[in-house]
């Protein structure tokens, strides 16, 4: 049974557990879409344990370590919104990146991720 690219996409951003299901679907499926939609998810679940380890940081300090831990909160809101315009844009078969994080994270996991169709990329396994 093969899967499209455009549900890799979707899953992929539904947990890390959906995220190691997808990457696991792309690798006996490569598409650009898939491969673009684990990337932006990726970086925002790394974002996202990041933001979790200084809150769990901050939390403890009196007064500014609660304001800084309170801006990491709105953050992780703001993580939240991007995973849900995330699924959007995959359920309707786009690849465009996320406002301001979006272009980071591509080039970031672009080694880890290669797109299928870059020729100048090797041959992903």
């Amino acid at each position: 049974m093969e899967i499209s690219g455009k549900n890799i996409a979707i899953i992929s951003y539904i947990t890390i557990i959906g995220w190691i299901v997808a990457i696991v679907l792309h690798s006996e499926n490569k598409t650009r879409i898939g491969a673009f939609h684990l990337r932006q998810s990726l970086g925002l679940f790394s974002m996202a344990v990041a933001c979790a380890i200084l809150q769990f940081m901050f939390m403890w300090i009196p007064i500014l370590g609660w304001l800084i831990a309170f801006s990491i909160w709105i953050l992780m809101v703001a993580i939240i919104a991007f995973v849900i315009l995330g699924i959007i844009m995959a359920a309707n078969d786009q690849e465009k990146t996320l406002p301001i994080i979006g272009p980071f994270f591509q080039n970031v996991f672009k080694g880890l991720i290669p797109d299928p169709t870059d020729p100048t990329l090797p041959p992903w396994p």
